[in-house]
């Protein structure tokens, strides 16, 4: 389907001031843009309200996309051992992602990953603005480039701002944060990484960034 039709955005079906169970079971029939069409389902979020880190990935994959879970695959199975390595303990962590349904193209029987669009970004935003008033987190961690444009509403380069904590007014516009942000890398981008070396640097870079996360929260 194309990506220009115009539909409501996603604040139709938001529930105002749900809590995080509340929002689960809404979401589904969430209709802001057209990817729930060809999607398994929904996949929403892990972890409590009150948890001080928030994770926000890209959207779920093709694992996620089946079990209805997110981060359940390769690259989160990473981002659990780097979670573990930085020594935060898992239920401090709420994870989640900007847009809530897998965007793909077929090859074959195989589901290719797409890259989310704006047209999915920003239809898909009123439901993390809910989540941010019902965790009501400490911190927000942006991991990669999708994460970071729907976290604050803007395009920055991942390089000149990846570690620092930026503070809540660094969104653009009306996109109010919660709490202050810390960008870095999906780690999605670390399974691409073919020499050991460069993929254990980048896999320690990661867990310095999420280090340095909870230490701010701290």
């Amino acid at each position: 389907m194309a990506d220009d039709v115009e539909r409501p955005g996603a604040d139709a079906w938001v529930p105002e001031g749900a809590p995080v169970d509340e929002l689960r079971r809404a979401a589904p029939d969430c209709r802001g843009c057209e990817l729930w069409h060809d999607a398994t389902q929904v996949v929403f979020s892990r972890g409590r309200e009150g948890a001080p880190l928030m994770l926000v990935g890209e959207q779920p994959g093709d694992r996620e996309d089946l079990e209805g879970e997110p981060f359940v695959g390769p690259a989160g199975r990473l981002l659990a051992d780097a979670v573990d390595a930085a020594g935060i303990a898992r239920d401090r962590v709420y994870v989640t992602n900007a847009v809530k349904h897998f965007r793909f193209r077929l090859r074959g029987k195989r589901r290719i990953h797409e890259k989310p669009s704006v047209a999915h970004i920003v239809p898909c935003r009123p439901w993390l603005e809910a989540e941010f008033e019902a965790v009501h987190p400490s911190i927000v961690v942006a991991l990669g480039a999708t994460a970071v444009r729907s976290v604050l509403g803007r395009t920055v380069r991942i390089g000149e701002v990846r570690g620092r904590v930026l503070p809540p007014d660094a969104a653009a516009g009306a996109s109010a944060l919660p709490a202050p942000v810390l960008v870095t890398t999906h780690p999605s981008a670390l399974l691409r990484i073919e020499d050991p070396a460069d993929r254990t640097a980048a896999f320690q870079a990661l867990v310095d960034d999420l280090r340095a996360a909870a230490d701010a929260v701290e």
